[in-house]
């Protein structure tokens, strides 16, 4: 496996004996700290080719299914324009409605069809646990792109990756990072905090009590000896944040429309809050937001959510070439 040096020349070609060809990615779990770092080394790669060159044809021939069962623009255009980028094909489903599943056709079913199509599938779906569904059913590779209020093994990659990128690699061991917001439905914070538990880092949960991480989450992360803590108040941790990481409350995640009223405003980032936070630290979010950050402080140079949109799109293209035996 490359070391984070020699992944500055990485050499792309056909590398089908390589840890990643063939596999599916569901969850964070399957990735220990040195394959972060060929990860990250294959999209710096990618980062440095899209800006020289734009395009190139390292997955000529090769074409992707990206199966959405739920709204997605991020996500399911940064797949498209990855794959794009690497010279393959896009099949593009993000109207499930008006497809075979509304027949009453199975999970199972319909990733075994595009198989027969696609050399990967790109799944987001509505139940937790449905893309391991998807990935034992089909022989190709299958990405996670979200299951429920589960994982979202590659946004927490990005949000790494961003990490890194925005602030050094060298320095992630030892920072402090607060996730502020919806905690209980947002399944980026719990793939980002599973990942982060491969560093030594601080965590911080700030949230209403009924949107709290879930324990099993914090559970898992305390076994890597990570210390966590949780906060009703952005500003008992604000000062000592290096990443703060943002997230909306999700409305269609709540059974009952009252409880959403009475948390979604709950905090609002704004230059005015801001004025207590470090000067060389970052502000992200996944996005779409909704108000929890306020656009005035979207020309802060601390706002990396936009350059985090970028960023996912070289990790993702890594990750598919990773797949496909070409990284």
């Amino acid at each position: 496996m490359p070391t984070p040096s020699s992944s500055q020349h990485l050499p792309f070609g056909e590398n089908k004996n390589a840890e990643w060809y063939g596999k599916d990615i569901i969850s964070v779990k399957q990735f220990k700290r040195e394959d972060l770092e060929y990860v990250f080394g294959v999209a710096h790669e990618m980062r440095g080719m899209v800006e020289r060159v734009g395009t190139f044809d390292l997955l000529k021939g090769k074409i992707l299914a990206n199966l959405f069962y739920e709204p997605s623009t991020r996500t399911s255009s940064s797949f498209t324009a990855a794959m794009e980028r690497l010279g393959g094909s896009v099949i593009p489903i993000n109207e499930v409605k008006y497809s075979s599943v509304t027949k009453g056709e199975s999970l199972p079913d319909t990733v075994r069809t595009l198989e027969s199509y696609a050399d990967v599938i790109v799944l987001r779906h509505p139940e937790t646990g449905s893309a391991a569904i998807a990935a034992k059913a089909a022989r190709k590779p299958v990405i996670n792109a979200g299951d429920g209020t589960g994982e979202h093994p590659t946004q927490a990659l990005l949000d790494t990756f961003t990490i890194f990128e925005e602030l050094g690699a060298g320095l992630i061991d030892g920072m402090t990072v607060t996730m502020l917001g919806d905690l209980k439905y947002g399944r980026t914070v719990h793939s980002l905090a599973r990942l982060l538990s491969l560093y030594k880092v601080r965590l911080n949960y700030v949230s209403p009590d009924i949107l709290r991480m879930p324990k099993e989450v914090m559970d898992e992360v305390a076994e890597k000896n990570i210390p966590q803590a949780e906060f009703s108040s952005l500003e008992k941790v604000l000062s000592e944040t290096d990443v703060l990481y943002v997230t909306r409350v999700q409305k269609e995640r709540f059974e009952d429309p009252a409880d959403y009223e009475k948390v979604k405003g709950a905090y609002v980032i704004d230059p005015a809050i801001m004025k207590a936070a470090k000067k060389d630290m970052i502000v992200m979010h996944p996005l779409p937001r909704v108000g929890e950050i306020s656009t005035d402080f979207d020309d802060d140079p601390r706002a990396a959510y936009f350059r985090q949109m970028e960023y996912g799109l070289y990790v993702r293209m890594a990750l598919l070439a990773m797949v496909l035996g070409k990284a």
